[in-house]
C-alpha cells in the first residue's frame, strides 16, 4: 500500500498500468525543482495534457498541476530536455514487481531508456540504447555496482514474482524464514501484502516458509498482481491508499483512478520551495551573479580542502595502501579485471574489505580510508598521491580567478521599459475559456473527460449549460449571469463538429443545471462526456462560427481567445478565424508570425507569452481561414 513514507512495488504495478493505457505519450518538458522533485509535462492523444511527478526514492504519479519550478533549471534537467524533450515513449515497463520502471523513449531514430529506482534514496538513470548510463540524477558508487555516467546500468536480481511455479517452490524450499517474512522481504512484497496474501491463500502466516503449499502461495501471488493490473478500484485504508478493494472514483482533473487518488494523498511539494524560488527569481541581476561567483568560490575551497585532507589519509595509511597496489598489481599479470573484481567481492577479511569498487577501464580502485581514494595500480602509490595535488593546483587557480571577478565591477544592464504583468496559470486554463464583453467567465470541454469533469465538479446552481445542436462539441458552462448571450452562443458553435465539418452556422441550446442528467431513459445508452438534457430549452438559431485569437496588453499579458467581440474588447490585436482549410497547427505558425509582424521591435520581449502552443490553445478542430488581418 502507499503510505507517507512512499510506495510499494504492487502500488507501482498499478500506476504503470495506467500509464500505459494514456500510450501514445510525447515529452515536451522536463523540470527538476528541489529538494528532490523531477516532473515532466507530457502530451497525449486529441490534445491531452499530462504530468509526471517523481519523488525520490517515494513516490511516481501523474498530478493535477506541476509545482513551481526553478527559473534557472539544473543541470540534470537541461540535459534530460537536450536527449529526451520531443520524444515519443514507446513502452513503460515495470523490473519485476520491484519499485523499478524503465520508460523506453525514441527520439529522431535513436533509443533511450529512463530508469526510475524509487528504493533507498532513489534515482532516475538515463541510459543509451544499450543501456549504458548517459547520466544519473545522483552519481552512486556500491560494492556490487556503480551508477555514473560512462559506465552499464546493471539491474538488481529478478524477483521470484518472475519465477517458474518450480522456481518459486524451490525458493521456498532455501527459505530459513517464516512464511509471511519470506513473503514481505524475499518476494518484496511489504509488510500488508504478505499478510493479505496469506490470508487468501488460507495458511498460517507464522509457518516455516519450506513447510507453505508453493502452488497455492504462487496462485495467489499472481492473482493479486492481476487484480492490481485489471481491476484498480482505489481504496483510503488509514493513512495509506490501496489501488484495489474500494470503488472507481468520479473522474476527476483527467487522471486514471490510482493516480488520481495518490495525487489527493500525497502532500504537494513544500510551499517554501516554491516560495524560495520566487524569492531568487526578484533577486537582482547583480546579486545572482555575486551569489553565484561565491558559491563557486566556496565549491572550490571545499574541494581543495578535501583533496588535503585525502593526502594527508593517504600518507596515514601508506603500508595499507603499498600492500593493496602491490598484490593488486601481480594479480593483474595473470587475471583479467572482472576475475579480480570476483576475488575480492568473496573476500571478508584482510586489506580486500577497504575496496570499495573495481574501475576495469582505467586500472584502478577506490578504497575507504575514512575517505574515498582512487589508487591507479599500474603507476604507483606516490603517482596516486600527486594526482590530488595536480587537482589543487588547478583548482587554486581557478579560486585566484574567482576571486579577482568578484573584484571587478559588474556592468549595469540596460533597464527595459515596464510593461504589465504577464498573466499567471489559472484553475481553468487548462479548459477552453473566455471572458464575455461584460465579464463573466465561459468554460468549454476540451474532449470527453473534461466534459464529464465540467458538469460533476464545476457546474453549480445559478451556472447555465450550453451545448450546440449537434454531434460532437463541448460542454459550455457559464459562469454566472450575462447579458451577451449572443457570445456564449458562438464559442459553442464554434467549438463542436460544425466547424470540423465546414459549416459556417449552428443552431445552439441553453438549459439549468436541474435539467442535466448522466441517467437515461430506460433501455438506452449514455457515452463518456454526453448528456441527457430534459425539459424546455432556450435556442439560438443559426449562430455564425468564428474565433478570435489575439494579444491582451492590459490588465496582464496573455494571448487571449474566444467570440470575435469578447476579444475585441479587451485588445485590438487580434486576427479572426472561420471554418476553412488550414490545420490547427498550421494555422497556429500563420497566426503567430502575423501577430508579430503588427508587433514589430515589441514582439522581441514577449517570447515567453506569445508562442505557437499558447495560439493553438484557442483554435478549434479542423481547418481554419483567417478572414482578418
Amino acid at each position: 500500500m502507499a503510505t507517507r513514507e512512499g510506495m510499494s512495488g504492487i502500488d507501482l504495478r498499478a500506476v504503470v498500468t495506467e500509464w500505459t493505457g494514456l500510450l501514445p505519450l510525447w515529452i515536451a518538458k522536463v523540470y527538476l525543482i528541489p529538494p528532490g522533485f523531477l516532473a515532466f509535462r507530457l502530451h497525449g492523444r486529441e490534445h491531452a495534457r499530462f504530468f509526471l511527478l517523481i519523488e525520490n526514492g517515494k513516490r511516481a504519479h501523474l498530478t493535477a498541476a506541476l509545482p513551481h519550478p526553478p527559473k534557472f533549471p539544473p543541470p540534470f534537467a537541461m540535459l534530460l530536455r537536450k536527449h529526451i524533450s520531443g520524444g515519443r515513449i514507446l513502452s513503460i515497463t515495470q523490473y519485476g514487481i520491484q519499485r523499478i520502471v524503465t520508460i523506453d523513449i525514441g527520439k529522431h531514430g535513436t533509443e533511450y531508456h529512463l530508469v526510475v529506482e524509487l528504493y533507498d534514496e532513489g534515482n532516475v538513470v538515463l541510459c543509451d540504447q544499450q543501456y549504458t548510463i548517459i547520466q544519473p540524477m545522483r552519481p552512486q558508487r556500491f560494492r556490487e555496482r556503480d551508477v555514473v555516467a560512462g559506465v552499464p546500468y546493471v539491474f538488481p536480481p529478478p524477483d521470484p514474482s518472475t519465477f517458474s511455479q518450480e522456481e518459486f517452490r524451490r525458493y521456498l524450499l532455501a527459505e530459513d524464514r517464516d512464511l509471511v517474512r519470506a513473503l514481505a522481504v524475499g518476494v518484496m512484497l511489504g509488510g500488508t501484502y504478505a499478510e493479505e496474501l496469506c490470508r487468501r491463500a488460507g495458511i498460517e502466516k507464522t509457518i516455516p516458509a519450506r513447510e507453505a503449499d508453493a502452488s497455492v502461495v504462487y496462485r495467489e501471488l499472481h492473482r493479486l498482481i492481476d487484480e492490481v493490473s485489471q481491476e484498480i478500484a482505489p481504496l483510503r485504508h488509514g493513512n495509506a491508499v490501496l489501488p484495489a478493494g474500494g470503488e472507481a472514483p468520479a473522474a476527476g482533473d483527467g487522471l486514471p483512478a490510482f493516480n488520481q487518488a495518490l495525487d489527493w494523498f500525497y502532500p504537494p511539494v513544500p510551499e517554501a520551495e516554491a516560495e524560495a524560488a520566487k524569492v531568487a527569481e526578484k533577486l537582482g541581476r547583480q546579486e545572482r551573479i555575486r551569489a553565484r561567483q561565491a558559491e563557486l568560490l566556496s565549491r572550490y575551497e571545499g574541494r581543495v580542502a578535501k583533496n588535503e585532507r585525502i593526502v594527508e589519509l593517504m600518507y596515514g595509511s601508506y603500508p595499507l595502501l603499498q600492500e593493496i597496489i602491490t598484490a593488486l598489481e601481480k594479480a593483474s599479470s595473470t587475471k583479467s579485471w572482472q576475475e579480480i573484481s570476483q576475488i575480492l567481492a568473496a573476500q571478508d577479511s584482510g586489506p580486500a574489505t577497504k575496496i570499495l569498487s573495481v574501475n576495469p577501464a582505467g586500472a584502478s580502485v577506490d578504497v575507504d580510508i575514512g575517505e574515498r581514494v582512487t589508487l591507479f595500480v599500474h603507476d604507483g602509490l606516490e603517482a596516486s598521491i600527486g594526482r590530488y595535488f595536480e587537482a589543487n593546483k588547478k583548482l587554486r587557480k581557478k579560486i585566484a580567478g574567482a576571486r579577482a571577478a568578484m573584484e571587478r565591477p559588474l556592468a549595469a544592464k540596460e533597464r527595459k521599459a515596464a510593461r504589465a504583468a504577464i498573466m499567471k496559470r489559472r484553475w481553468y486554463h487548462r479548459f477552453r475559456w473566455f471572458s464575455t464583453s461584460d465579464g463573466v467567465l465561459v468554460l468549454g470541454g476540451k474532449d470527453a473527460s473534461q466534459n464529464e469533469e465540467l458538469v460533476r465538479r464545476y457546474m453549480e446552481g445559478g451556472d447555465l449549460f450550453v451545448h450546440a445542436d449537434v454531434h460532437g462539441a463541448s460542454v459550455v458552462i457559464v459562469k454566472g449571469a450575462t447579458g451577451r448571450m449572443d457570445e456564449v452562443a458562438q464559442f459553442a458553435a464554434s467549438f463542436s463538429g460544425a466547424w470540423r465539418s465546414g459549416h459556417f452556422s449552428a443552431d445552439v441550446y441553453a438549459a439549468r443545471p436541474a435539467q442535466v442528467s448522466k441517467t437515461p431513459e430506460s433501455g438506452e445508452y449514455i457515452s463518456r462526456g454526453s448528456f441527457v438534457v430534459r425539459g424546455e430549452r432556450e435556442y439560438f438559431r443559426d449562430v455564425p462560427l468564428a474565433v478570435a485569437i489575439g494579444l491582451q496588453r492590459e490588465p496582464e499579458v496573455a494571448v487571449i481567445g474566444g467570440p470575435p467581440s469578447a476579444v475585441s474588447a479587451r485588445t485590438d490585436l487580434f486576427v479572426t478565424l472561420v471554418p476553412g482549410t488550414f490545420e490547427p497547427n498550421d494555422m497556429a505558425r500563420k497566426l503567430l508570425r502575423v501577430l508579430r509582424d503588427r508587433l514589430g521591435d515589441e514582439a522581441k520581449g514577449l517570447r515567453g507569452v506569445l508562442s505557437a502552443e499558447a495560439i493553438a490553445a484557442f483554435i478549434p478542430p479542423g481547418g481554419s481561414d483567417m478572414v482578418e488581418r
